[in-house]
């Protein structure tokens, strides 16, 4: 696809992602659903009211009332739509700096719409083909109340309110100014925590800290876990649709290895897990130990979600989904990344477990992850860097998997490259047991990929 990427459109806002490509996205959005009213929703960015309100703009044209939801989490809007029975034009950039904004599409089901149905949207896009109204079906506008609401309700008892009041726990909570700011502080409170916060007041320059839920970004967090003697700390992306955790000490959990320890504890003989190709070998060890199944996709939202439900249609259960990155799917709750749900399983398992942090995911720490980004002036550049990476490649004496980039497995280890779906930069990721291994294979294939310059 030309325009959506792994996970919706993103790009430096006003530059490549303009009001007119958002009205454009919305009328193609509003022609392609067979829907009469869309909702409109976006994140606590300071562009974000400048692109909903062209998003609200592009909807009307093409005959859709619209629904205002104002700044929501990603995954309260997932619950509005399956509620309410209506799509929804999502203005975020996720976890990007502050100068990013993007467009997520969500369809009536609370679900991210599929690779099949993204291409139908980008060829009327990309065609300038909409259905248009006249000015006596041009759509209107109402503002919708108390969707934070009523996503909080749903959640709790989505959980084991009962058994994580009873574990007492100390919860540091950190949204990074995002959408969740005041959602998930007020979620793991009826959950029966105690709270403490940081960075929780909603603003859309980020000022506490860049978006993304790294642990170069979340010394704060980190700070305040230590000093507080909380239990754990959860933080957020600018959306609200991923989680990543700090044990008791302050120290950042990896985000592989939670997800290890969330699968532990979701999966059952005869189901599978649906991951991306840089899944990591904590993972594949879980679904062994579990007689489970795992399957690839390339990395991206869209994929997995794509994946899962062609696995549920051929009678597979998924009960968990996503990507090492913080980005988890728990199917048989909404097929939709959810950060504080995350959290609340993650509280789930702790009161269940009877331990810190630390010791509940003591088993799935065995293994090093390295991620290297390498970034590229324009399309030429990206392309010969690729070329340089699969050169390398070609002389390894691992076969390849090519679901998306290059992945060499040495059985001990594996390295990937892959250029990223939502920014200018070629990625390599490497794993191993032993970390001067996974450190020599990324730097290896950087070493390759810049080769191509």
């Amino acid at each position: 696809m030309e325009l959506f990427g792994s996970s919706g459109i993103r790009g430096v806002a006003l530059r490549y992602l303009t009001p007119e490509l958002v009205l454009d996205i919305a009328k193609a959005a509003g022609s392609s659903w067979d829907a009469d009213r869309v909702a409109v929703a976006r994140d606590t960015r300071t562009t974000g009211e400048l692109f909903a309100n062209a998003a609200a703009s592009g909807l009307a044209a093409v005959g859709c009332d619209v629904d205002r939801l104002g700044v929501v989490p990603t995954p309260a809007v997932g619950n509005y739509c399956e509620s309410a029975g209506v799509p929804c034009v999502l203005v975020t950039a996720s976890h990007n700096p502050p100068e990013f904004n993007g467009i997520k599409l969500v369809g009536d089901d609370g679900v991210e719409l599929s690779v099949d149905v993204l291409e139908r949207v980008e060829r009327r896009v990309l065609d300038d083909e909409y259905d248009h109204a006249d000015w006596r079906t041009a759509g209107n506008e109402t503002t919708v109340e108390g969707v934070v609401d009523d996503y909080a309700h749903q959640l709790v008892a989505a959980v084991d309110r009962e058994a994580i009041a009873d574990a007492g726990l100390t919860v540091a909570v950190d949204p990074g100014h995002g959408a969740a700011s005041t959602s998930s502080p007020r979620i793991y409170r009826e959950l029966g925590c105690e709270v403490l916060t940081v960075n929780a007041t909603p603003d859309g320059h980020f000022p506490g800290r860049d978006s993304e839920p790294v642990p170069e970004n979340l010394t704060a967090l980190s700070r305040l876990v230590a000093t507080s003697d909380a239990d754990v700390g959860i933080a957020h992306d600018g959306d609200a649709d991923r989680a990543v955790f700090v044990d008791e000490t302050g120290a950042v959990v990896d985000g592989d290895t939670s997800f290890a320890a969330l699968a532990d504890d979701a999966l059952r003989p005869g189901e599978a897990v649906v991951s991306a190709v840089n899944v990591s070998q904590r993972l594949v060890d879980v679904c062994d130990g579990n007689d489970a199944d795992l399957e690839l996709t390339p990395i991206g939202a869209t994929n997995i979600i794509t994946r899962t439900r062609e696995l549920k249609e051929e009678g597979v259960r998924v009960p968990i989904a996503g990507e090492g990155n913080g980005g988890v799917f728990f199917p048989p709750y909404r097929l939709s990344r959810d950060g504080a749900y995350i959290g609340a399983r993650f509280l789930e398992l702790l009161a269940d477990a009877d331990a810190p942090v630390s010791e509940a995911i003591a088993p799935y720490t065995d293994y090093h992850f390295v991620r290297v980004n390498v970034e590229y002036e324009d399309t030429d550049e990206r392309e010969d860097m690729l070329s340089a990476a699969r050169a390398f490649v070609e002389t390894s004496e691992a076969t390849p998997n090519t679901t998306d980039g290059y992945r060499l497995d040495y059985g001990d280890a594996w390295v990937l490259v892959r250029p990223s779906g939502t920014e200018p930069k070629i990625r390599v990721y490497a794993e191993s047991a032993d970390a001067d291994r996974a450190e020599r294979l990324a730097e290896e294939m950087r070493i390759a990929v810049e080769s191509g310059r």
